[in-house]
């Protein structure tokens, strides 16, 4: 069968689209889990899947191996007649369960595949909650369209962020906000590509230069693996608070970190009027100068020396690995945002990503530093590393019996990682982040022993009998 792509164009890649009915090995997350992984970033909040309980099941499984905590999910639990009747009765009382069992701060009710294909209209059966149980208006109820037959976790975490901001950011002439209202306040719309330890490092950056950043979902502060007194909490524990919400529109400055969150980004700056600074991504010390450039720019701060020491490591760290990078050739199989922001780390170092697989399409890929990207699953990434003689596979854990098949080692980058511990608390971005990994990347070229001079061995010298069994 021949592959259909766009043509070459000198602003990206080639796009060579999916050419088959089936998955072999997927690579792709459901938007429906994005969407979930949103939502569970605002406080005392709880995602109600609207589908099936296997929906739910499968989809909490993926969170707690990858977060090692427990999620508080619920599900509308459709069955076989609700599949064909409507589910509307179904979004009602599992509504009224939550908010009169646990009285949390928001509901979200993504969408599955299921109730997608019936036909459902959230914004219908949510009115209907609202006429039949007005005691509970006080209670956000936040739908979200995410079947999961289509997009990814990225799609689908930035239409979560957007359904957030469509619900509880008040327009500025309703609400009375004013942009530079709280001149050390800085919104920060954190894309999925960011892990807890990333968007902890973001705000630690932020508090550096004397700012005070409101995090939009803070999956960091909900996610990130603490201790807390209560033994059980049926809602999160920590996230975006939900009256920050309201004073968005008194911030100084909003930073958008990821291509995907441009429809929730254009909402917000609608709504409020802050000026905002978007950012692909933030691995690189192109990316990470400019963000230290805007923050300074922001708080009239002068740039710490902590965070100039932090620059000069990072140079030094680019030097000390180039030798092993340069020249590399890397496998890359992640959703757009994070296939870019790799690439373009690579490519600063002199390697080279042969081979790059993306599970749907995206605007973002006309960023990727690669000659095509393939809109396919991990058999498509396996045959083309094969083909390339990829060195190196940059993927999530479900890239490890490729890279074993493929017989080259693994960076485990992305969501899912469930056959490590601490994958979710890694930090990527940044001087510091971007330094770790340029030195695991440039661990992993050396095992495998490219350009080390081995002995040489005269034929003509005399060894004993056993140097020369070991020799043959």
């Amino acid at each position: 069968m021949v592959e259909r792509s766009t043509p070459p164009t000198p602003a990206g890649p080639r796009i060579i689209k999916r050419n088959k009915a089936l998955a072999v090995g997927p690579l792709k997350s459901s938007a429906t889990l994005g969407a979930a992984l949103a939502l569970l970033g605002v406080h005392r909040s709880i995602p109600m899947l609207h589908g099936s309980q296997g929906c739910t099941a499968f989809g909490k499984i993926f969170f707690i191996q990858h977060f090692r905590e427990p999620m508080p999910m619920q599900t509308t639990a459709m069955d076989q007649v609700s599949s064909i009747m409507g589910g509307d009765a179904n979004v009602i009382e599992g509504l009224r369960t939550l908010c009169a069992k646990h009285r949390p701060a928001l509901v979200g009710v993504p969408t599955t595949g299921l109730v997608e294909t019936q036909g459902a209209d959230m914004a219908r059966a949510v009115r209907e909650f609202r006429v039949a149980h007005p005691e509970f208006d006080e209670i956000p109820v936040v739908p979200v369209n995410t079947p999961d037959y289509a997009g990814c976790l990225e799609s689908g975490f930035a239409s979560g962020v957007r359904a957030l901001i469509d619900t509880l950011v008040p327009r500025a002439v309703v609400a009375g906000t004013r942009p530079g209202r709280r001149q050390r306040q800085v919104n920060v719309l954190a894309g999925p590509a960011l892990t807890t330890g990333d968007i902890e490092h973001l705000k630690d950056l932020l508090e550096r230069f004397r700012l005070r950043p409101v995090v939009v979902p803070d999956i960091a502060d909900a996610l990130d693996g603490h201790l807390v007194a209560d033994d059980y909490s049926p809602l999160t524990i920590g996230g975006t608070p939900i009256g920050e919400f309201a004073t968005l529109g008194d911030a100084a400055a909003t930073l958008v970190i990821g291509s995907s969150l441009e429809a929730a980004a254009n909402l917000l700056a609608e709504r409020t009027g802050v000026p905002d600074w978007r950012f692909p991504h933030l691995m690189g010390l192109a990316a990470v100068d400019r963000l230290i450039q805007t923050l300074a720019q922001i708080s009239a701060e002068p740039v710490p020396e902590r965070i100039e020491r932090q620059r000069s490591q990072l140079q030094d760290a680019m030097l000390d690995t180039h030798f092993s990078l340069g020249q590399g050739r890397f496998a890359i199989a992640a959703e757009p945002e994070l296939l870019v922001a790799f690439s373009e780390l690579l490519t600063g170092m002199g390697a080279e990503t042969v081979t790059a697989v993306a599970p749907v399409n995206a605007p973002a890929l006309r960023l990727v530093q690669a000659e095509a990207v393939k809109i396919g699953d991990l058999e498509d990434l396996e045959q083309a590393a094969r083909a390339a003689q990829a060195e190196v596979l940059i993927c999530n854990s479900h890239g490890v019996h490729s890279a074993a098949r493929l017989g080259i080692p693994l960076l485990r980058a992305g969501f899912p990682q469930f056959d490590l511990v601490g994958g979710y608390a890694r930090c990527w971005i940044g001087y510091q982040g971007t330094r770790q990994t340029l030195f695991d990347l440039a661990n992993l070229m050396i095992s495998l022993g490219k350009g080390e001079i081995h002995p040489y061995r005269s034929r003509l010298k005399q060894w004993p009998a056993d140097e020369r069994e070991a020799a043959a």
